[in-house]
């Protein structure tokens, strides 16, 4: 496994180390003061033959979901989607946010499976695993390319990001919810600049989360905060004043879910806290444990998500009473495919008027 950096960590980066993958093999050591302390960011190409993703999960609120990239750039420290990495030989820690899979033809496979006749239109999740505007999308746009196909076929999408550069494809999204057809989460954990960049390195600043808020309600696009996610000790006493931000900038939804620490996550996460907060690390993984009933990840449907015991309680209590003070739904609106059309076919016949 590879060893933490000295000091702070690897530069730039929410995880510290590599840990073991579960899958593999041969196994990687640093003597101390070996490490790297800095990590660039490779990108491959992921030649995936199908781009919407089904699911069944009774904790989430959608059917499908359409990932773009794999990895994620932003770095999260407690990102719960570090470990499906390791389904692609990499690491869960520094591996997941330097090592991104770039799915180029997305759009083209979106298309054609748009197309099929058999094709019946749900609800996508546009991520589902990990974020659609992650840094390298300001320059690949694939996920732009992806509403765009959206956007022509009225097909239903919400997506969630915490990233300022969804406000680039305002004209997409206020097409689509023109057909009551998309609805937006901008997720924000805190409000502190300092926290959030040690938290979550290569995201947007809160302040311009809460700005993607307010241009996007100005466009008439639904829009609401994910203040996801809850971690005890660290931003819960935050609530409040995060749900009313993003009032203020024009949400009118809201959700939330509690920190789980999955597989490696866990190892990614404990270093975290003993590079950023070490005298609170020893509180806030014994919380973590009491909200996922005696672990780092409750392992059932209907309980990981928003915990159990009395701390989840006092956190739903009190995001509930935050929402009433600021007049806001705990539910978005939905989504309608009542609009959907066909897509154009590049190869079919062109026609004559």
């Amino acid at each position: 496994m590879q060893t933490p950096a000295p000091g702070p960590g690897i530069h730039g980066r929410g995880a510290a180390l590599n840990p073991d993958q579960r899958f593999a093999e041969l196994h990687v050591d640093y003597d101390p003061g070996e490490a790297p302390e800095k990590v660039a960011t490779k990108f491959l190409r992921d030649h995936s033959s199908s781009i919407i993703a089904r699911h069944s999960s009774p904790d989430l609120p959608f059917e499908a979901s359409l990932n773009p990239y794999r990895g994620c750039e932003h770095g999260c420290a407690y990102c719960y989607a570090r470990p499906t990495h390791e389904y692609l030989g990499f690491s869960a820690g520094v591996d997941f946010e330097s090592r991104i899979m770039v799915k180029e033809n997305a759009p083209a496979l979106l298309r054609a499976e748009l197309l099929k006749p058999s094709y019946k239109p749900v609800t996508l999740s546009l991520s589902g695993v990990t974020d659609c505007y992650q840094p390298i999308e300001k320059k690949l746009r694939i996920t732009r390319g992806c509403l765009e196909v959206l956007a022509e076929c009225r097909h239903p999408v919400v997506l969630i990001t915490k990233n300022h550069l969804i406000t680039r494809d305002v004209d997409l999204l206020a097409e689509l919810a023109q057909h009551k057809a998309t609805a937006v989460y901008i997720s924000i954990t805190t409000l502190k600049p300092e926290l959030a960049h040690k938290l979550e390195p290569r995201a947007s600043a809160p302040k311009m989360r809460l700005e993607a808020i307010r241009t996007l309600h100005e466009a008439g696009v639904p829009v609401g905060v994910a203040t996801a996610p809850i971690i005890p000790g660290l931003n819960d006493s935050e609530i409040p004043a995060l749900i009313e931000a993003a009032h203020a900038a024009g949400a009118q939804f809201a959700g939330y879910t509690v920190v789980r620490l999955p597989f490696a996550v866990k190892d990614v996460f404990r270093t975290w806290l003993e590079q950023n907060f070490p005298g609170m690390k020893d509180k806030i993984l014994s919380r973590i444990e009491e909200t996922q009933g005696g672990t780092l990840s409750h392992g059932e449907f209907g309980k990981r998500l928003k915990g159990v015991g009395v701390w989840s309680e006092q956190t739903a209590a009190l995001f509930k009473v935050s929402l009433r003070r600021a007049g806001m739904l705990q539910r978005r609106p939905e989504v309608s495919a009542e609009a959907f059309r066909r897509p154009r076919d590049p190869g079919g016949q062109m026609e004559l008027f």
